[in-house]
């Protein structure tokens, strides 16, 4: 197939798959730049196997029914609620972490929480057996993604900001998808890729660059008030010759794409 053809924009988009994804704050003990929390996928996995990405994966029915349940008025809401959930369930399995409710909860009581998930696969029974209440409004709509390539397993994924504060925690590694588990800011996250330490694929290493102009939490939540969230879908440009990956403009990125052969895409 002909790279063009791959990354046509024109027509009907591919079937794509919901996913949601959580990107993590907290504050640098030392004084700098928020650091953000990625974890490193493992090489047998068939999407962005090795990559660093940030918590996150797919939509479960169980996800679609818990939004129904709160009440979701219509197909966007519910998709929307949905998404959320996911990324509140995936962040937990994955990192052990408790974000998206209104509970403090205990290092003990979170570590309950996500053998209980780990155990029956769904949100909904854990909320009920710890007495939660989810807080959805605590995730903050950073940009949805969702490619019309169609060389890949295409993904839907909508992004969400969440803040940890202090970020006083302990993590748990999920071992069956992820190897490893890291905190460090937007920029040193770039670094490390440039320096061939971690693997970034290319919507992640576009999200990383944008998320590299906040020094707080408040100046992302002062950028989406100006730049919302929006639909992002990657599409290829040849300049001097040269195929790019490219995504438009005025969406707040601050850089638009990157030679195609140099993209990882997953």
């Amino acid at each position: 197939m002909d790279v063009k053809d791959i990354f046509d924009t024109g027509g009907e988009a591919p079937p794509a798959t919901p996913a949601a994804t959580l990107v993590i704050f907290r504050n640098d003990p030392a004084g700098g730049a928020p650091q953000l929390l990625m974890v490193e996928r493992s090489a047998a996995m068939s999407f962005a196997g090795g990559a660093a990405v940030f918590p996150g994966g797919r939509v479960d029915d169980a996800d679609r029914e818990l939004a129904l349940a709160l009440g979701a008025s219509d197909d966007e809401a519910r998709d929307e609620l949905a998404a959320r959930i996911a990324a509140v369930r995936e962040t937990l399995e994955e990192t052990g972490l408790v974000l998206g409710i209104h509970q403090r909860p205990t290092l003990g009581e979170a570590r309950r929480a996500r053998a209980l998930l780990l155990d029956g696969g769904e949100l909904a029974p854990v909320l009920t057996a710890m007495g939660w209440e989810l807080d959805l409004e605590a995730l903050v709509p950073f940009a949805r993604w969702r490619p019309k390539h169609r060389e890949v397993r295409v993904f839907d994924t909508r992004f969400y900001l969440a803040n940890l504060g202090t970020g006083a925690v302990d993590l748990l590694v999920d071992a069956t998808e992820n190897t490893h588990l890291f905190w460090s800011s937007a920029q040193g996250a770039l670094d490390l890729a440039e320096q061939g330490k971690i693997k970034v694929i290319f919507p992640t290493r576009r999200n990383l660059e944008r998320l590299a102009l906040f020094q707080s939490f408040d100046d992302a939540l002062a950028h989406v008030s100006v730049f919302p969230s929006t639909m992002i879908t990657p599409f290829m440009e040849v300049r001097d010759g040269e195929p790019w990956l490219m995504i438009a403009g005025e969406t707040g990125y601050p850089v638009l794409g990157e030679k195609l052969e140099s993209a990882a895409r997953g």
